[in-house]
This record gives C-alpha cells, sequence and structure tokens, in this order.
C-alpha cells in the first residue's frame, strides 16, 4: 500500500507527518512479520477487527509473541490510532526536560522520592525518553504479572497471571514425582497458589523454587506434561505464558483500556531483571 504524502497535509507539521510515517513503517514491518509466521504455521494467533477505510488496515491474523506484550502492544497502539482518528501527538516540556507526549497522564511518571522505595523497584522518574515504567504505584500496574487480574484458561479461573505462572511449580497429583520426593515441604497446594495475587504468589513461587533446586529439577508441570521452566528460547512454557496473557487482556476491559492508553510508549518493567533471562520473563 502506498504511503500517503502527510507532509503535504493541511494543517500538519513535518514533526506530526515524521511521526505518521513512521507508524505506518510500523505496521508494514509487523504485517511483514504476520505473514513471516503464518507461513511458518505458528500456533497462537487473534483477530484484529478494528479497521477503518481512511487508515491502514491490520492483517487478519497476529502471532502473539511476548510475554511482555510487546507485539500485542504494538498492534494495540495501531488499533487505538485507528478509532481514535488521529496519528499526530503533541509534545510538552522545554528541551531542559524530558518531553512528554500531551496525550499521557503526567502523573505515570510522577517522580517518587528513592530513600524508602523497596531496591528491587525501578521507579517512574527513571524512564528513558518514549518510555513509561509499568509501575504499580498507577493504573499501569494493572499490566503487571501481579495485578488482581481474574482470568479464565483452559476452563480454569486464575486469580492472577502470577498466580498461574507460580502454580506450575507445584505437584498436580499425588503421583507426581515433586509430591512423593523425601524431604520436601510444600507450603501451599497447586489450587491454592492459582488464586493467589501480587507478592504472596511470588513468595509461593520462591520456595517452590527451592524445593525443585533440592530435587535438582528444571522442569514444571500442566495438565500433566513436564515443561523446560527456564528455556533459552521460546518453548512450551513461553507459549503458556502467551496465551494466558493474552485471556487476561481479553478478558479485562480495564486492562485492555490502559494498555490502548500507552499508546507508542515502550512499556518497561518497574524492577530489574538478570541480564539472561528466559525470554517469558523480558
Amino acid at each position: 500500500m502506498d504511503k500517503p504524502n502527510l507532509a503535504t497535509t493541511t494543517n500538519t507539521t513535518p514533526e506530526q507527518a515524521l511521526y505518521s510515517v513512521n507508524l505506518l513503517e510500523k505496521v508494514s514491518r509487523l504485517r511483514q512479520e504476520a505473514r513471516t509466521l503464518s507461513e511458518q504455521d505458528e500456533e497462537f494467533t487473534f483477530t484484529c477487527a478494528a479497521k477503518r477505510p481512511a487508515c491502514v488496515v491490520l492483517p487478519s491474523w497476529v502471532y502473539i509473541r511476548s510475554v511482555t506484550l510487546r507485539l500485542i502492544h504494538d498492534y494495540l497502539i495501531v488499533v487505538l490510532a485507528l478509532v481514535a482518528g488521529s496519528c499526530c501527538p503533541t509534545v510538552v516540556g522545554s528541551s531542559d526536560e524530558k518531553q512528554r507526549d500531551a496525550r499521557y497522564p503526567d502523573h505515570w511518571w510522577q517522580a517518587v522520592p528513592h530513600e524508602g522505595a523497596p531496591t528491587w523497584e525501578i521507579l517512574p522518574q527513571e524512564a528513558g525518553p518514549g518510555e513509561v515504567i509499568l509501575s504499580k504505584r498507577n493504573e499501569l500496574g494493572l499490566l503487571s504479572n501481579f495485578a488482581a487480574t481474574p482470568f479464565t484458561f483452559r476452563n480454569k479461573r486464575y486469580a492472577s497471571l502470577e498466580g498461574f505462572w507460580q502454580m506450575m511449580l507445584y505437584p498436580e497429583t499425588e503421583n507426581d514425582p515433586r509430591a512423593k520426593f523425601a524431604g520436601l515441604h510444600w507450603a501451599y497446594t497447586r489450587d491454592q497458589v492459582s488464586q493467589l495475587t501480587s507478592f504472596e504468589a511470588k513468595k509461593a513461587g520462591t520456595l517452590a523454587e527451592a524445593n525443585m533446586n533440592q530435587m535438582g529439577i528444571t522442569w514444571v508441570t500442566f495438565e500433566g506434561e513436564q515443561i523446560e521452566y527456564r528455556s533459552a528460547s521460546p518453548e512450551k512454557h513461553y507459549r503458556l505464558i502467551v496465551e494466558a496473557t493474552w485471556e487476561k487482556v481479553r478478558e479485562n476491559p480495564e486492562v485492555k483500556r490502559v494498555l490502548l492508553a500507552t499508546g507508542n510508549l515502550i512499556l518497561k518493567p518497574d524492577h530489574h531483571q538478570e541480564s539472561n533471562a528466559p525470554p517469558e520473563w523480558r
């Protein structure tokens, strides 16, 4: 599809034209990626139904690649642009300040004192240009695995994505090798962990990882299948997290609204990550 000459459109500044062209280029890249993945017969897709004749049209099927919602985020950016009917931001702030797009609320970057902040936390004001921290201190925390955003996946209800994630570390049945291993104490049942949220779910996972280390295993289970937990490349565990993440977004309108509201910002975690983290953790 030919790109419109946005630079000559009435009332469009060169900066706005450049932004719009960049958006079209992003759509083109994403469309090509979707075609390539479709040819490879990848499993996970979702339908994007929002289309506007006057604007670019998304491909019908899109493969969900990132547990951190990067690819979902990119496509929803475009959906937001199509629905809003505008692709041109207004930038505020002086050259001596970090420039912020006026479409986004200032409190997403509101400074928080380092004194008293947890050592694991990346504070909102630490975002780079074009970035936003998914801080649990504001509504962006809904995009965190920790958020109490219940969803149903494979006919089972989970209280949070973190609960779903950590549940897989726990014995599935009484015949599970983890349940029969001598000397281990499991602080929770698998069903209990599935209904946990936030730091409590994370704590349950930390306890389970200690048991895994004692057993010398690197696998977890889902629906009776042993799955490698920390693969260097996207494998079954990664794909399960991706599927569950999409269900969280699809089943929680407020999560979807907040995700759309982030527009073209780069979403960054609010915690420090290990440099060689598996794809699921990124």
